[in-house]
């Protein structure tokens, strides 16, 4: 994607996905991956009102060469993608937001267990939340923009490739969800589907997930990484 190109659906998507409440205020971040740098929406910027030009963009060193500030959250960006690189995803975009339901479903601290070292926060109860999200780890509370949170993201990419499951999203526990795919539309259709199901699953606690032969299903006539 050319970068006239990303500026544009950068603000798109953050226009969008303000309108509709995926976002508030000053909460969330957008970013996507160039062939020489970073775009990545400004600290403290609001998603919905966010100009092409005031956009910051940042070399593969991680050194600002123009636009406002930089998010705080650049560092958790780029782990991600180089780690998702490695896990041989095209990941092109890293959304970030404070979705309203993700994050009070991360509040009730019940969440599922996962591979050995992690939990995760919603069950596989419905066949697109499997396809079209699949894994969402949870993450363990840290401050907004801590350093450590890059080195986690990176390390549950990782884990989760070893046993042959692409992750498409993490969740920070109390703060909300990063997604990440091969473009900004796409990875908006992450989240929304994400989105969603944690609406389904605060309104039915008590669902189960779907049994291992609908998995089974799906994986083979879809490919889903579960």
């Amino acid at each position: 994607m050319k970068e006239t190109k990303a500026r544009e659906e950068i603000c798109r998507v953050g226009r969008s996905l303000f309108e509709r409440s995926y976002v508030h205020a000053t909460a969330g971040n957008i970013s996507v991956r160039l062939d020489d740098g970073y775009l990545i929406t400004p600290t403290d910027a609001c998603l919905g009102f966010l100009d092409p030009a005031q956009l910051a963009f940042v070399n593969l060193a991680g050194e600002q060469i123009s636009g406002h500030q930089a998010s705080k959250t650049l560092a958790l960006h780029r782990s991600i993608y180089a780690a998702s690189l490695t896990a041989g995803q095209q990941t092109r975009c890293v959304i970030h937001t404070h979705s309203t339901h993700l994050v009070a479903l991360s509040l009730q601290e019940n969440h599922l267990l996962g591979l050995p070292r992690w939990k995760e926060l919603i069950a596989p109860i419905t066949p697109y939340f499997v396809m079209k999200v699949g894994h969402v780890p949870v993450l363990p509370y840290h401050r907004p923009g801590a350093p450590e949170v890059a080195g986690l993201a990176a390390e549950v990419i990782s884990d989760y490739a070893k046993h042959n499951l692409i992750l498409r999203a993490v969740m920070l526990s109390r703060l909300g969800p990063n997604v990440w795919h091969e473009s900004p539309a796409a990875a908006m259709a992450t989240l929304e589907e994400l989105e969603e199901t944690a609406k389904l699953m605060l309104l039915q606690p008590q669902i189960q997930g779907l049994p291992d032969q609908a998995i089974k299903q799906l994986r083979e006539q879809f490919k889903a990484s579960w």
